[in-house]
């Protein structure tokens, strides 16, 4: 499964990225606009920071300003994969981009028939958002499950189901379980996967011991 990072904090990004765990950067409207920062500045550095997808969002919502944004963003870098909302329009920018040779990231998929509508417009990435339909009393990790089947039903789509709107590990464990693409991830419950308390306790064993020998590796 990838890993993605749902975030547009340039230097966040930076530091994941030398770790080697990362395989792209999900960004929208919103993250951008914490950074205070020009648009197309923040999304050019981010491609320059990652060799794979970053996902830059249209602010369109007609079609027409919608695919000559989507067209605008695409010749930012090589990597750009146009984010379109789930709606006509962005199902109709999709396929219009898609056919240009663009990877396009369907966002705000809440259902899965929404899904398969976005795979039969020829979608590189569909984001269906858990959290938030955990929010509301349903169980978010269903309609995963759900557009696995349905994707796995059809070989010759190659949309890849790309989990988001994540709050914690357990989120990323499941859609491993699934057999979900990719997960994109905010910093932060990325940085949780790797805690475990049985981990620094042992570590704690192991240098208290390593120290009782009065030895070093380097010398």
């Amino acid at each position: 499964m990838k890993f993605f990072v749902d975030t547009a904090d340039t230097e966040e990004i930076r530091e994941l990225a030398d770790t080697g765990l990362l395989d792209g950067v999900t960004t929208n409207p919103s993250l951008v606009a914490k950074t205070g920062r020009d648009f197309f500045e923040v999304i050019q550095e981010i491609c320059g920071l990652i060799d794979g997808p970053v996902s830059a969002e249209v602010a369109a919502t007609e079609f027409p300003a919608m695919l000559e944004e989507g067209k605008k963003l695409a010749g930012l870098a090589e990597n750009i994969a146009v984010k379109v909302p789930l709606t006509m329009a962005g199902l109709k920018t999709c396929a219009e981009l898609s056919r240009a040779g663009t990877q396009v990231n369907v966002t705000l998929c809440f259902s899965a028939a929404q899904a398969i509508l976005a795979a039969k417009a020829g979608a590189a990435f569909i984001s269906p958002f858990v959290g938030r339909l955990d929010d509301i009393g349903q169980t978010g990790m269903d309609l995963i499950a759900d557009i696995v089947q349905i994707y796995d039903n059809y070989p010759n789509l190659k949309t890849e189901v790309l989990v988001a709107s994540i709050r914690n590990p357990t989120h990323i464990v499941d859609a491993a379980l699934m057999g979900a693409d990719v997960c994109t991830i905010p910093p932060n419950v990325l940085k949780q996967l790797v805690s475990h308390p049985l981990t620094d306790k042992g570590l704690a064993a192991f240098l208290a011991d390593w120290e009782k020998t009065g030895q070093t590796i380097l010398g």
